[in-house]
């Protein structure tokens, strides 16, 4: 047999004999110590170049960190830098834009010192020769003032003159107001008169008489005087159903009931109080008086209005202001 075919043999079938064969494996091993190292010196081996390995790759991981780091924190610092020097510059560009500004803000405020000086000056100029013109107005004004004063003491003068001319003057216009008063309250009572002999001989009708006296009445007072018209339907005034009139004023809630007449008898003035009673009694109101206007009131007629409290007046003009006041 052959050396190469014998080794051929043994490198087919060695492997197998070395994993089954025991012997063979301590035999192996003994020839291969002086030569290769044993397996727990390996690993011990193979663990100390990892460790340092390891040691190594964290010392280089340490100082890739820290440089790491540092360059970042140098990053920071190159671009906080880079930041204020940004601000820097536009801080100088403004300064600078601010600088020319005001330069020529300076500029222009000193072209207008320049105007202003020569306005002050003119301005002085023109004080001067206006305080000249005020002193000679001034002693213009001084003579004036005399003659002001002059002029006042003869004004105060004469407006003593007045005081007395128109305090005498008033004294006259109220005597000529009460005379002239007087003529109309007697042109009144006239009239009134006049107008009830008209009415009384058939001259001049009741109404037309009765209209004149609410007139007056008007006149006088300042109040109106409001003709009311009632139906008695039952006939308690006359016995049967029939119409009535009655003359109301009225003033803040408050009224009196009238009865101008040219003439007045006793059954008159009873006819009054009657009618006063039904208003009175149908409107549940009662009245703050009763008054009855008449130039001629029969004797009897005054009688009855005087027990029954009715207040009588032949002229409007003698009714007194305080009746009016409510």
């Amino acid at each position: 047999m052959k050396t190469k075919e014998i080794r051929e043999i043994i490198l087919k079938e060695l492997p197998d004999i070395i994993k089954h064969d025991k012997e063979i494996q301590d035999f192996i091993l003994h020839i291969s110590k002086e030569c290769f190292a044993g397996k727990d010196t390996t690993e011990d081996r193979f663990d100390k170049i990892l460790r340092e390995l390891a040691e190594d790759r964290e010392t280089q991981n340490r100082k890739w960190l820290e440089d790491t780091n540092r360059w970042w924190e140098q990053a920071e610092k190159w671009k906080e830098q880079d930041k204020r020097w940004q601000e820097q510059t536009e801080q100088r560009k403004e300064q600078d834009k601010r600088w020319w500004e005001q330069a020529e803000k300076w500029e222009e405020q000193d072209k207008r010192w320049q105007e202003q000086t020569e306005q002050r000056k003119e301005q002085d100029k023109r004080w001067w020769e206006q305080a000249e013109k005020w002193e000679e107005q001034d002693k213009r004004w001084q003579e004036q003032i005399e003659k002001w004063k002059k002029q006042d003491q003869r004004w105060q003068e004469q407006a003593e003159r007045w005081d007395k001319q128109e305090s005498k003057w008033e004294e006259n216009q109220k005597v000529i107001r009460d005379i002239m008063e007087s003529i109309k309250k007697m042109d009144r009572k006239y009239d009134s008169t006049i107008g009830a002999l008209g009415a009384r001989w058939g001259l001049r009708t009741e109404q037309s008489f009765r209209n004149a006296l609410k007139g007056i009445l008007r006149e006088v007072s300042g109040l109106d005087v409001i003709n009311v018209i009632e139906y008695d339907e039952e006939g308690i005034i006359f016995g049967r159903p029939e119409q009535i009139e009655l003359d109301l004023v009225i003033k803040n809630g408050h009224f009196m009931i009238c009865e101008i007449k040219s003439s007045i008898s006793k059954s008159d003035m009873y006819i009054f109080q009657k009618k006063v009673d039904f208003y009175q009694k149908k409107h549940n109101r009662k009245a703050r008086k009763l008054i009855v206007i008449s130039p001629m009131v029969d004797k009897k007629a005054m009688e009855f209005a005087k027990d029954s409290g009715i207040l009588v007046y032949s002229y409007v003009e003698d009714i007194e202001s305080e009746i009016f006041s409510v």
